[in-house]
């Protein structure tokens, strides 16, 4: 390696230090650039949440070094989208702001990287639609971005000068992409809830540092697989269903949804007091004197359609559902056969019990479509719980069990799409979201089903309990 190379590899570097690789290169084996507005945006609002720390990590970028003829280059394995969207950002500024700066140290900096950022622009060659319309589309929003006068020259400092990446130098291409692919392997980017962790961690209160271990523990004592299937079976289908909107697949993309308010920055708005209320009062109840005496503590009142607190309460409501849900549906998949069920501690009537029964042995239920079903309505539960606790939760079950086994019963072939479709048109969880006591839920009306509309096979348990509930027609 030569001397530029060694001081790259395991090494954090300034976005300065970065975009002055005269070597900079993007192969043409890389895939497109797709990183749109909404990646740009993110960015953006990263800036301007972290401005005041004196560092923010933007991820690892990830170097094999290849000579062609003599010539040393350094070609992008990993971290290209990233590197791409700041080199646009650098060029937006050194358009609409250089010559405008007022402050020398900024201007300077600047300067340094008008010829680098030129020359690998005018270099690199992009052979995707793709690639031209995104690069084109950040490029103009970078332009209005860094006109708006928020967007300040202590902004800039910051991005060129204490926003980072973690750079790795590897001579052997293969070398690079199986570090690369081990990186992922390990699910360090891929992973949504890997993701979410590193952000909430980042979004911890000064004052709860020392909180940071406690708060994380139950998150680390679970594995992977558990984190995934509460997040993706769960959380991410509930929380979008009951906003009206399509919850099929999470991924790294998907995981604005359980980002919210750091109640340290975000402003005094009205909609904001009622969790900073909570957050404050629940602390302060917590650390009375008088709880050493009545060993008394409060939970924190999550609902899962609630805007995340994020920091310490996201964990904290991470454990609580993975906690609660584990239990509901464990009793619901594995209650005696004998003796009643319980839900939460509470009992749950005759019907309910026979239905939970017939759902845990008739002879299709492992079919993939069937376990599609079975996940409709143990959100179902979930939300209802959420939302009413254990009242009329039999009465609950039987009109949930209705209402997504109807779709079961109807159709032939249940895929992923099926249960979403269903979810969205009849949209039972915007309805539990929107109701004020269970009889909103209870009596909403369910359309019988006529024996000629039942084209699923193998369901003659489901069947009968329709008939016992007077649910199906001949």
């Amino acid at each position: 390696m030569d001397t530029l190379d060694k001081h790259l590899d395991k090494k954090i570097t300034s976005v300065r230090a970065l975009l002055a690789i005269s070597t900079l290169a993007i192969p043409a084996y890389q895939r497109p650039y797709k990183w749109t507005q909404v990646n740009l945006a993110d960015l953006l609002n990263d800036l301007k949440v972290y401005r005041d720390k004196s560092a923010y990590r933007l991820g690892a970028v990830v170097f094999h070094r290849y000579n062609d003829s003599g010539n040393n280059q350094l070609d992008i394995v990993d971290g290209q989208q990233r590197t791409l969207t700041l080199m646009l950002l650098v060029k937006a500024l050194i358009d609409v702001r250089l010559k405008g700066l007022k402050r020398q140290d900024v201007k300077s900096t600047l300067d340094t990287l008008v010829a680098p950022v030129s020359v690998f622009l005018n270099r690199q060659r992009f052979s995707s639609d793709i690639s031209h319309r995104n690069l084109h589309q950040n490029f103009m929003a970078a332009k209005r971005a860094v006109a708006r006068p928020d967007f300040t020259e202590s902004d800039i400092d910051f991005l060129l000068n204490r926003c980072q990446v973690v750079t790795f130098v590897l001579d052997d291409v293969s070398e690079a992409f199986q570090f690369f692919d081990s990186q992922n392997a390990r699910g360090r980017d891929l992973a949504p809830h890997d993701l979410l962790k590193a952000f909430h961690l980042r979004e911890f209160a000064e004052s709860e540092v020392a909180l940071k271990a406690q708060s994380v523990s139950h998150w680390e004592s679970l594995e992977s697989k558990q984190l995934e299937q509460l997040f993706a079976n769960y959380l991410y289908r509930i929380r979008n269903w009951a906003h009206g909107n399509s919850a099929q697949y999470f991924g790294k993309s998907k995981v604005g949804l359980f980002k919210g308010v750091n109640l340290e920055q975000v402003a005094l708005y009205p909609y904001v007091e009622p969790l900073r209320i909570s957050h404050h009062f629940v602390d302060e109840y917590n650390h009375q004197y008088q709880r050493k005496i009545d060993h008394q503590s409060m939970g924190f009142p999550f609902h899962l359609d609630q805007m995340v607190i994020n920091g310490r309460r996201f964990f904290e409501m991470t454990s609580h559902y993975q906690q609660q849900i584990t239990a509901i549906v464990a009793t619901e998949h594995k209650g005696n056969q004998e003796k009643p069920f319980k839900v939460l501690g509470h009992e749950l009537d005759e019907l309910a019990c026979k239905i939970l029964r017939t759902l845990n042995s008739y002879g299709s239920r492992t079919r993939t479509g069937d376990s599609y079903i079975r996940t409709l309505f143990d959100c179902a539960v979930i939300f209802y719980l959420d939302k009413f606790g254990a009242h009329q939760l039999s009465q609950a079950i039987e009109k949930l069990f209705v209402w997504a086994y109807s779709c079961r019963l109807k159709m032939q072939v249940v895929q992923l799409a099926t249960m979403d479709n269903h979810a969205l048109n009849h949209n039972i969880f915007e309805r539990i979201k929107q109701a004020v006591q269970p009889s909103d839920v209870l009596n909403w009306p369910l359309a019988t089903i006529k024996a000629s509309e039942c084209k699923g096979t193998k369901l003659d348990e489901l069947t009968v309990l329709f008939k016992e509930m007077n649910y199906y027609e001949q």
